[in-house]
């Protein structure tokens, strides 16, 4: 059993994949994030120049993209995720593609996702797949589905086609022992992804997990969801897979609760949010036999708490049913350091063309301008290692 205190302000072990010139990029990046005018009028005009088509590509290449994403395809990738692997990180590698809509879109995602998981497959650093529902399906019919709105035939049809892309990820995830994750989205369609994950964990999940369902812990019913799906999962002997995140959506959800007047699905606060969190870690951690889990995590405080029940359960740093994941460019303090005591660590490494990956990218910078406390972690773990460098 290692000691389950982790050093997570080391920044030497931290930031050792960075040269001098990257460090000072991420630190000009985390000020300008750390400033939300800034970001706000950096976003307006990110788009404006994305969609006037003036040349700003190779900026944003420079800048975010390369700080923030793997490449523009999945060799790009490759150098980065090798890196990675040699200090005991493992990669996620994520096709940051978002809002198409159209059935060719949604097959050639299917083919991706099957690539992706041939990739993993003959890489060692990739333990794991990953999409989103949309991905494979038009967000319009998983709302019908949650909200019990009848399909027309044609819809009905076209849910049918979603089902079978599920289904063809995840079988190929077990035929070659890829675990797959799947993303959550906003709460007004989650309910269909939900169901159809719960599903697919029926099948695929009988000896293992191979399909993985996400918790955003901001939303104050999942713990008693887990609950419900871990009583029939018992029930039906299959096993449960979860990626337990805190969200992304927040201000959207907020702000479609109040303008259709119905009871937000968000926490009431960030602290409500921080127990909701807690408390389906320990609930997992509980039952490790039945329950696997992927800690999706750049919170310090819930991380120790997670090293702290494996201890106590006498849970091996480094037992498959217990992963945590970063986003790639953010938290490597944690990362790192957790890889350095043993334990499994992924990083989620977005990629896919710049102008695709322009919506998650600035999705990213806008949590992080709203998450103020992690903005300012970053800068002040990169000034400590600037300082000692220069020591």
């Amino acid at each position: 059993m290692s000691n389950s205190k982790v050093d997570f302000s080391n920044t030497k072990v931290a930031f050792h994949l960075k040269k001098d010139a990257e460090l000072e990029r991420a630190y000009f990046l985390f000020k300008m994030i750390s400033n939300e005018p800034l970001v706000r009028i950096g976003t307006a005009a990110t788009n404006f120049a994305l969609k006037t088509h003036l040349p700003v590509e190779g900026l944003i290449r420079a800048t975010v993209f390369d700080h923030f994403c793997g490449g523009v395809n999945a060799e790009d990738c490759m150098t980065k995720i090798d890196q990675m692997y040699n200090s005991g990180v493992y990669s996620v590698l994520d096709y940051s593609v978002e809002g198409k809509q159209e059935e060719e879109q949604f097959e050639r995602i299917l083919n991706q996702m099957c690539t992706l998981v041939d990739f993993a497959d003959e890489k060692e650093a990739m333990p794991f797949a990953v999409f989103k529902p949309t991905a494979v399906g038009r967000f319009e019919i998983y709302k019908k589905i949650s909200n019990a709105i009848a399909l027309t035939p044609e819809e009905q049809q076209e849910w049918e086609r979603i089902r079978e892309r599920f289904h063809k990820i995840c079988s190929y995830g077990k035929e070659k022992n890829i675990a797959i994750l799947v993303d959550a989205e906003e709460s007004w369609m989650q309910s269909a992804a939900d169901d159809l994950l719960l599903e697919l964990m029926r099948t695929y999940n009988k000896d293992k997990v191979v399909v993985y369902n996400t918790l955003q812990a901001y939303r104050w019913d999942r713990l008693e969801y887990l609950k419900q799906i871990h009583l029939k999962a018992k029930k039906e002997s299959f096993k449960l897979g979860f990626k337990l995140v805190r969200g992304a959506y927040m201000e959207k959800e907020r702000a479609r609760a109040k303008r259709l007047d119905y009871t937000s699905p968000i926490c009431i606060s960030k602290s409500a949010t921080d127990l909701q969190f807690n408390d389906c870690l320990k609930y997992m951690l509980d039952d490790i036999e039945t329950i696997s889990v992927f800690l999706g995590t750049h919170n310090e405080q819930s991380t120790q708490l997670a090293l702290n029940h494996m201890s106590n359960y006498k849970i091996k740093v480094n037992d498959n049913r217990v992963w945590f994941g970063q986003l790639f460019g953010m938290s490597d303090h944690i990362s790192f350091n957790l890889a350095k005591n043993g334990y499994n660590v992924a990083k989620y490494m977005p990629f896919g063309p710049v102008r695709d990956v322009m919506p998650y990218l600035i999705r990213r910078a806008e949590e992080n301008t709203s998450v103020a406390g992690q903005t300012n972690r970053e800068l002040s773990l990169i000034r400590e290692e600037r300082k000692r460098r220069k020591l």
